[in-house]
């Protein structure tokens, strides 16, 4: 049997093996994003402190709250708040924050289970696209993706 494979067969394989790489990467960073969530709200939850923040800019990537604590200092984390739906600028809105850390701040009364539902409909649209186009690979014949790499023998 020849273990050789054709240009276009090995092409095939080659591209079918990305997209299993690329859908399989995305599907670990939105495990990583669902579990980042849930490790920030434990710290806020450990350490709760809360307070009335103003929201002083909404972009695409962030939204900016200022607020204080009980000390006295103001805070302004650089990174954004957790979980910012449908805030404007300008409003007062409840915050809660890990007293340890201040720059860990989320909007009051929302936490990492509003991640779950829009990372899942992302993966599951990345693995839908994947198998679309592997089945679309497959359809002009087998992949041979195992076949890529030379099997080595082994002579005794």
């Amino acid at each position: 049997m020849d273990d050789q494979l054709t240009r276009p067969q090995r092409r095939r394989a080659v591209a079918a093996l990305v997209a299993y790489v690329l859908a399989g990467l995305v599907a670990a960073l939105g495990v990583l994003l669902v579990v980042g969530a849930f490790t920030e709200d434990a710290a806020i939850e450990r350490y709760t402190g809360n307070a009335n923040a103003d929201v002083v800019s909404v972009s695409f990537s962030r939204t900016l709250v200022r607020f204080q604590t009980p000390d006295g200092a103001e805070h302004l984390p650089s990174v954004g708040v957790l979980y910012p739906e449908a805030l404007e600028e300008g409003q007062v809105v409840r915050v809660e924050y890990d007293q340890r850390n201040p720059d860990l701040v989320r909007v009051a009364g929302r936490g990492a289970a509003l991640t779950i539902l829009p990372v899942s409909t992302a993966v599951l649209g990345v693995w839908v696209v994947a198998g679309a186009f592997l089945y679309w690979l497959r359809r002009r014949g087998p992949l041979n993706v195992r076949r890529l790499r030379p099997r080595r023998r082994i002579r005794l």
